[in-house]
């Protein structure tokens, strides 16, 4: 039983998809299929149900889904400490000003139980960027939320939440129970700098060509509701200054928090950092 069949394994585990973990592990999908029913065979035993409603795990699956968990966490961890031996173990993880995020809070406190002898360096970036200084080589990896331009990156999805509109407490729509797109669609909305990844800014103008002033991090954002009556977006959930108040948008894609990482980079201390991360924004 190879490591590799049981990255394999778990990939289509979570994702109880071939063809997403197939997109996870950048690989088609027979191979994938071939090593699982190899892995069976080894097995002796049925590791997922199929049917035309999906996959789901088997009790036999269930079982190897937590063993198969805890012997790559493993691996992970010897390979970090060989590299710690040779004093190469740090690790620059960019965070998109969402450091108050109890799963990044939980993420880090994992971590360093995990990993106590590395060097871990946050590189806090501002809205501008949504892969934190991937691109530049400035990060190992990201802590962000999509969506942007993926092009040669790895995205691995943590959690999604739903989306607000952030207005003055004393606006006559703040006093809503939910709104919609188009009730915000006279309103002025917050833009990036020239040269932001396109993806991002539609994203958050809600999908549109939208005016309204320049902004580069969260506190721009909110002066602005408050200054001016833009209209500002906000995952729900997060705290917000007095003044201010955040209605829920029911026709707006949720918000996906994610790991990035650039494609084929085979850092285990990255490897180690998304499956921890993955753990802490599911529980």
């Amino acid at each position: 039983m190879e490591l590799r069949t049981l990255r394999y394994f778990v990939a289509v585990a979570e994702e109880l998809h071939f063809g997403r973990a197939a997109t996870r592990l950048h690989m088609s999908q027979p191979p994938l299929s071939r090593a699982i029913k190899q892995l069976e065979s080894e097995i002796g035993a049925l590791l997922f149900a199929r049917s035309p409603a999906g996959v789901a795990l088997t009790p036999v699956g269930a079982v190897l889904l937590d063993e198969a968990r805890a012997l790559l966490e493993h691996a992970n961890r010897v390979r970090v400490r060989v590299s710690a031996a040779a004093g190469t173990a740090t690790l620059t993880v960019g965070i998109l000003g969402d450091s108050t995020d109890p799963g990044a809070t939980k993420l880090a406190a994992a971590y360093r139980r995990t990993h106590p002898g590395v060097d871990v360096r946050i590189r806090d970036t501002d809205l501008t960027d949504p892969t934190c200084g991937l691109r530049a080589g400035l990060v190992d990896v990201a802590l962000t939320r999509a969506p942007f331009d993926a092009t040669a990156l790895t995205v691995r999805e943590l959690r999604t939440d739903p989306v607000g509109a952030v207005l003055r407490a004393d606006d006559p729509l703040a006093r809503r129970g939910r709104l919609r797109l188009a009730d915000l669609g006279d309103r002025r909305w917050f833009q990036f700098p020239p040269g932001t990844d396109p993806i991002w800014q539609a994203y958050w103008n809600g999908g549109e060509p939208r005016e309204g002033p320049l902004v580069r991090v969260v506190q721009e954002c909110l002066q602005a509701v408050l200054w001016n009556g833009t209209v500002g977006l906000a995952p729900l959930g997060h705290d917000l200054p007095a003044g201010l108040a955040v209605v829920p948008l029911i026709d707006m894609v949720p918000s996906r928090v994610v790991a990035v990482w650039n494609e084929g980079d085979t850092n285990p201390l990255i490897r180690s950092f998304v499956d921890i991360a993955s753990a802490a924004y599911r529980d």
